[in-house]
């Protein structure tokens, strides 16, 4: 993709994309605003600032930002404690202080050290527990605490616990209309004659048939028609005054009150991780492999918390089950995280009664086919061949987030990931170095002895910053080992970002063991094609582990 393309530029693609995670978006909204004891509608304007603010001011192309599981039960206790929704507001709007506040002090280059392993633990982690929570939904059983993501629930119930219960609440025409639109949803892009169609996103498709045969069973008197807690269920004001009620803001009245600002503090804390988290993941999933202004971030999610707690939004994150599900539709721009805000900002306010007539089993579907891909079986023999070091941190990360909660699973991925790290160490040093440059010679970046995911950033800016049609020499002699990541990050900076910058790469010394192939076999040949003089300078990146 062109540097010179704007958000408009795959207008196409992006609203297909952003019907999509509007559609998943909706019952998550209102499912979060149920689960953390807040009005319904405050989940819908959370949901539409994100889209909409947060995705105007973000530079991310396929992040998604709203309410978040992972803060139902801080919110939750947070209102308890307070006594008042109002109150609760007011540890919003300073939590998106907070995070103007780390944003301007560029707390968002923690993210540069989270390395790959855990970040594919964690997004394979949420897929299962996406599929593990669309499960009752898709029989026909919808439990109240439908927004929760963590393995313990809000309701006292947990994940596999929910499983069982849905042997007590089959509805078989749930189950149908699951079925109907799982196969509508895996094969529309496949039907041969149906590709002249493809422009139709499959969701769309499923929801559209959903609603029909519902209908179709409703009319009929049929007893598997869907009604009730099995639909989605959206506030359908009938006035002006009615609506006017669904706006809260904030009291102020209490500023000083300790208890708002530890409050406030943790939700800035742990929605500015989960964010981070999501960005590095979503940077992951990004074709075209742009990298996100995490410290840009920060500050787009400051602002839209600010927004969404003067009219009584809950608090949002950058959402990896939004984000996931944009990447997989195909989105392109920032333009469909937009676009998913505007619809559901105009479906909240115009249409709201056609939106309940949705069977959530439909909903189900979708979300049980963005779990699978996240989850992909493919993805643990993976880490299996890259070798011990990488694969139990993977499992941790994965076990970690699926049996406890995401915090707590990339938590325990990171100190594996660092006791493996320090233990390698004590043998050997690292300094990675990179040599200063003037125009017309030839970038030398030479690697040392042990090159780790902590080096990850250096890496990066280096590489990110190197000028549009230098000539560039990548030299592994001096390394026993290089991460994955690391690798990762090189492979895709010559395969991708090297050619959008018309820059000549050259990768010489790397091992059989890396999955790197070299282009020269040494640097002589290299000296000679472009008959320059190389230059040795003072380091200008040194870093010690």
């Amino acid at each position: 993709m062109s540097k010179t393309s704007t958000i408009l530029s795959h207008l196409k693609t992006d609203f297909s994309s952003g019907l999509v995670v509007f559609l998943v978006a909706l019952p998550l909204c209102l499912g979060i605003a149920l689960a953390s004891g807040a009005p319904l509608f405050s989940g819908i304007i959370s949901g539409v600032i994100g889209g909409i603010v947060v995705g105007l001011l973000s530079n991310s192309h396929l992040s998604v930002s709203g309410p978040a599981a992972g803060l139902t039960a801080i919110v939750l206790s947070a209102i308890s404690e307070l006594g008042t929704f109002e109150l609760f507001l007011t540890t919003v709007v300073l939590a998106g202080c907070i995070q103007l506040v780390l944003g301007f002090i560029k707390a968002g280059t923690i993210s540069n050290y989270f390395p790959n392993n855990v970040i594919e633990g964690m997004l394979a982690g949420i897929g299962v527990i996406i599929f593990l929570k669309q499960i009752p939904h898709a029989v026909g059983y919808d439990p109240d605490f439908e927004g929760d993501e963590a393995f313990v629930q809000s309701d006292g119930q947990n994940t596999l616990s929910e499983l069982f219960a849905v042997f007590n609440h089959v509805h078989f025409g749930a189950i149908a209309i699951a079925l109907i639109s799982l196969l509508l949803l895996t094969l529309w892009p496949k039907i041969k004659p149906l590709q002249k169609f493809k422009f139709i996103p499959p969701a769309l498709v499923a929801v559209l048939f959903g609603i029909v045969i519902n209908v179709f069973w409703t009319q009929d008197g049929s007893s598997l028609a869907i009604s009730g807690d099995h639909l989605v269920q959206l506030p359908v004001p009938d006035s002006i005054e009615a609506w006017k009620t669904t706006f809260k803001t904030p009291d102020f009245s209490q500023l000083g009150n300790s208890k708002l600002w530890v409050i406030a503090f943790t939700i800035a804390v742990v929605a500015s991780i989960e964010t981070l988290l999501c960005i590095e993941a979503a940077d992951r999933m990004d074709i075209y492999k742009r990298y996100t202004n995490t410290n840009l971030e920060l500050k787009a999610q400051g602002i839209g918390n600010i927004l969404s707690g003067l009219i009584g939004g809950l608090p949002m994150t950058s959402v990896v089950v939004r984000t996931s599900a944009n990447a997989a539709s195909g989105a392109r721009t920032k333009m469909s995280a937009i676009i998913h805000g505007i619809l559901l900002l105009l479906c909240a306010v115009i249409i709201p009664k056609y939106l309940n007539m949705i069977p959530k089993a439909t909903l189900a579907a979708v979300l049980l086919l963005v779990g699978y891909k996240l989850a992909n079986p493919r993805m643990f023999w993976h880490f299996y061949k890259r070798g011990i070091f990488q694969y139990i941190p993977f499992v941790a990360t994965f076990l970690g987030v699926v049996f406890t909660d995401l915090l707590k699973g990339v938590a325990l991925g990171l100190i594996i990931n660092i006791l493996f790290i320090l233990w390698g160490n004590m043998k050997q040093a690292y300094v990675f170095r990179a040599v200063n440059y003037k125009e017309g010679d030839v970038i030398h970046i030479d690697l040392a002895q042990e090159v780790s995911f902590l080096n990850k950033m250096a890496i990066k800016n280096t590489l990110n910053n190197l000028p549009k049609g230098s000539q560039v020499i990548i030299d592994a002699s001096n390394t026993v080992y290089i991460a994955h990541d690391v690798q990762d990050l090189i492979r895709e900076f010559y395969e991708i970002k090297s050619v959008e910058k018309e820059i000549s790469v050259q990768l010489i010394g790397f091992k059989d063991a890396y999955d790197l192939e070299n282009t020269q076999t040494t640097s002589v040949k290299i000296e000679q094609k472009y008959n320059v003089q190389r230059r040795r300078m003072e380091p200008i990146t040194k870093q010690e582990e």
